[in-house]
């Protein structure tokens, strides 16, 4: 590979991308990196995951002060005051100490970045900031961004896309979100707890598409109660920014009447799409597919040898933790090792209060393929749920009615997020629900949910 300045170049320093040089260069490959950010971790870590997840965790801690909650448990408070400007500085700090720590990585690593955008100008070329850099391995990882909806323009003023609804300056009266997906509930949860009231407005008969469907009818009643308005079946065809705010024109989805919803600020989150545009890809001999995404196999090698693709520019989930397995397997793949990456077991989670999280199939998916067994345990029953007054949800296990194999596992609770990592280990093992059902669960946690859940696969809970 001498011929070449880099055996690795990866393009994109998002979760996929950032992951993918660090492998690389562990495994011996002298490793660069592509990213045009003035910080490394891409859109989660700079504008995505963790910036939500940081306003996530202070609303709900907001939340917990200011409604009362606490006095139940012996802990009285006086006067509690909102001090948004504390809460975002807060948030940038926990940005700005992880988007640090990736610098730190690469220069521990000898991974070198190069700053700019690259794009092709052959197979195993790109220019980079009108430099040019050769590589015997390029591996695509430049992820995603927000999908535009026709009519209404994100100006990040009153109509924002996800990266301006973690930076408002005030908590909006009114906040409209437009999408009843991941993204649009966990930000309009957060303004929801600090004061504004949310209209949540989703075209498909339902929020949550492609989740379970008893998932989504509990999430949707949770959400009703927090004081969320969810209107389905319902699309937005136009907007008009004024001073004062924004006025939407909606129409049912399936055609009638129109009407004007008011609002002060709206947040447009309709999906993500690939960032492929502006790379140059037909210059390497490459061509996306109807959803602009790069077809790879199973070693995420694209039809152009020596080009590779990982994370949300390829077919599957848009989650970040895919693309970080996925850069891991990549760099073991071209340093001619054997990386694998089991998509059928690829959690999800919403990080709403409560949290919702799912792997593998859900009870729909399930049914079509097969007869099944279904066991569910509400944290009603929890002792540990029921002693912390946090009883909200339920675990939910699908196993294959024949052998008893674990098909999926969906949660609704406060710790679903990370309760749903045995779920997904036990399925990577080829767990049955009765392995779950016999392996210990120290008492008295939430986790013993799970394993009642198991147990009620075969109609045997201990506790309901």
């Amino acid at each position: 590979m001498a011929d070449f300045d880099y055996d690795v170049l990866v393009i994109g320093a998002g979760p996929g991308g950032y992951v993918a040089a660090i492998r690389a260069a562990q495994l011996g490959l002298r490793t660069a990196c592509v990213e045009s950010r003035e910080t490394l971790g891409g859109t989660c870590l700079n504008v995505g995951c963790i910036p939500s997840k940081a306003l996530l965790h202070a609303s709900e801690l907001y939340a917990e002060a200011s409604s009362g909650t606490l006095a139940k448990f012996g802990v009285k408070l006086g006067k509690v005051e909102l001090d948004l400007e504390a809460m975002q500085a807060e948030k940038a700090k926990a940005v700005k100490e992880l988007t640090g720590g990736i610098a730190f990585l690469f220069k521990k690593n000898k991974v070198d970045w190069l700053k700019g955008e690259a794009r092709f100008t052959g197979a195993d070329r790109v220019e980079v900031g009108g430099k040019p850099v050769t590589a015997a391995n390029i591996v695509i990882a430049t992820g995603s961004s927000v999908t535009p909806l026709p009519g209404v323009e994100i100006d990040q003023e009153r109509i924002v896309d996800s990266t301006g609804a973690l930076a408002f300056p005030e908590v909006p009266k009114h906040l409209v979100v437009i999408g009843g997906g991941v993204i649009g509930l966990e930000l309009g949860s957060v303004w929801r707890r600090l004061g504004a009231k949310v209209t949540v407005v989703e075209y498909l008969d339902e929020i949550f598409p492609g989740m379970d469907g008893e998932v989504r009818s509990e999430a949707r009643k949770l959400f009703a109660k927090q004081g969320l308005e969810i209107r389905t079946s319902t699309k937005v065809t136009g907007a008009k920014v004024s001073a004062k705010g924004v006025s939407l024109t909606l129409e049912p989805a399936a055609g009638g009447a129109a009407e004007a919803l008011e609002a002060d600020r709206v947040l447009v989150s309709i999906g993500r799409r690939p960032n492929t545009a502006g790379l140059g890809l037909d210059a390497a001999g490459l061509a996306t597919n109807k959803r602009g995404q790069i077809e790879v196999d199973q070693r995420f090698a694209t039809p152009v040898s020596g080009i590779w693709a990982i994370g949300d520019v390829t077919p599957g989930p848009m989650l970040a933790h895919k693309a970080e397995d996925e850069g891991v397997a990549v760099a073991e793949n071209i340093a001619g090792l054997t990386g694998i990456v089991n998509h059928a077991v690829i959690p999800a989670v919403v990080y709403t209060h409560p949290e919702i999280a799912s792997v593998g199939l859900t009870e729909e998916e399930a049914r079509e393929r097969g007869e099944i067994k279904v066991g569910k345990f509400p944290f009603l029953a929890n002792s540990r749920a029921k002693t912390n007054r946090d009883t909200e949800g339920f675990v939910k296990i699908v196993a294959d009615a024949r052998n008893d194999r674990v098909l999926g596992v969906h949660i609704i609770s406060s710790l679903a997020g990370t309760m749903i990592a045995q779920a997904a280990q036990a399925m990577e093992f080829g767990a049955t629900s009765e392995d779950i059902a016999y392996t210990c669960h120290a008492h008295p946690t939430h986790s013993e949910a799970i394993k009642e859940a198991a147990m009620a696969v075969t109609g045997k809970p201990i506790h309901i």
